[in-house]
């Protein structure tokens, strides 16, 4: 009788992530003691402002040395998501925050802007999750996606771009190649592959 060869588990895929800092003319103050080193090992200057990214591209061993990353690696035309924080707007009611419609205006009905029923009360006997009520609004991480990059100013780091972005016009934001874009050139790319294979095998095809 022959042995079955045992099927070693796959392990999981580890995405790369690497650290990237804002360089700003103001130089920034190194808080905690652990990050003077990583900035002396990366040989760049102390930063105010980190993020860890996603890397694409193919996986290398050990630790690579610090690029610069500036607006010349977008193009004109190119379509980009822009992450950002979005502004706060406090502790609002049901009007502002859910859009609910409220109740008559006239005739002293007393109902303007209040919330309402929020529930039964013998059964369920409480208050179902979910419920929309008053509450904190806005601040949050806000995500823009397929925005259309207008022009690339290189010698200022200026990225000209079509549309609104998150965030208050002092805030900071991460740009990135958008995503759904990519993934609808790659769905067009591979359309047009099939149109032309079945063009080539079925000649007297038409559409």
């Amino acid at each position: 009788m022959r042995r079955r060869r045992r099927r070693r588990p796959r392990r999981p895929t580890a995405t790369k992530r690497c650290s990237s800092g804002l360089v700003e003319d103001t130089p920034a103050k190194v808080e905690q003691a652990d990050w003077p080193g990583h900035f002396k090992k990366a040989n760049v200057p102390p930063t105010r402002v980190r993020r860890e990214v996603e890397a694409r591209g193919r996986r290398r061993r050990g630790r690579r040395p610090a690029i610069r990353c500036s607006s010349s690696i977008f193009a004109n035309g190119e379509r980009v998501d822009i992450i950002g924080t979005g502004r706060g707007k406090g502790f609002q009611g049901v009007v502002k925050r859910h859009h609910f419609a409220g109740g008559a205006a006239t005739h002293g009905s007393m109902f303007h802007r209040a919330p309402g029923s929020i529930g039964a009360s013998s059964f369920p006997s409480r208050v179902v999750k979910g419920m929309r009520a008053a509450g904190r609004m806005g601040g949050g991480r806000v995500t823009i996606h397929n925005l259309k990059v207008l022009r690339v100013d290189a010698d200022n780091h200026l990225l000209i771009v079509e549309g609104g972005i998150p965030g208050a016009p002092s805030g900071y934001v991460i740009v990135r190649k958008a995503v759904d874009g990519q993934e609808a050139q790659g769905r067009a790319g591979r359309e047009a592959e099939e149109g032309q294979e079945v063009g080539q095998t079925e000649p007297g095809w038409k559409q």
